[in-house]
């Protein structure tokens, strides 16, 4: 697979997720993914990495990489580093979309079921509905 793009950002930054969208976005452009497909990718990761945040990895930094044969995205975490919050609610919204909005979604999970890493497929011309 070809590597398009890789970072790394930490996740206590709130104000780095607007970078992370924008950059998205321009990766998901260059994979030749249309305008929606595009917005849907960008939601699927922003929403991958406050998964994180919410399962005690907030102090971490989170790694995504991209790749293709479409848009593939790897996104994984460092050790976490608190509790995982009591958001249940936010997290099975999350899931939904992720589940909702890319073709294939697929987490890795600790022994506690925290997510760990999650990995995102977008395929070039897919329609999802």
């Amino acid at each position: 697979m070809k590597n398009f793009f890789d970072f790394s950002l930490p996740l206590e930054s709130g104000t780095l997720l607007t970078t992370v969208r924008l950059t998205v976005g321009g990766i998901a452009s260059a994979a030749g993914l249309d305008l929606d497909a595009c917005e849907d990718f960008k939601v699927c990761v922003t929403e991958g990495l406050l998964l994180f945040k919410r399962n005690g990895r907030a102090s971490a930094k989170a790694h995504c990489e991209f790749t293709g044969e479409g848009l593939v995205a790897e996104l994984t975490a460092g050790a976490q580093t608190g509790a995982a919050g009591e958001s249940g609610l936010e997290n099975e919204i999350s899931y939904a979309l992720l589940g909702a909005l890319v073709d294939e979604a697929s987490f890795d999970k600790d022994e506690s079921g925290a997510v760990t890493a999650i990995r995102l497929v977008k395929k070039i011309g897919a329609i999802n509905g």
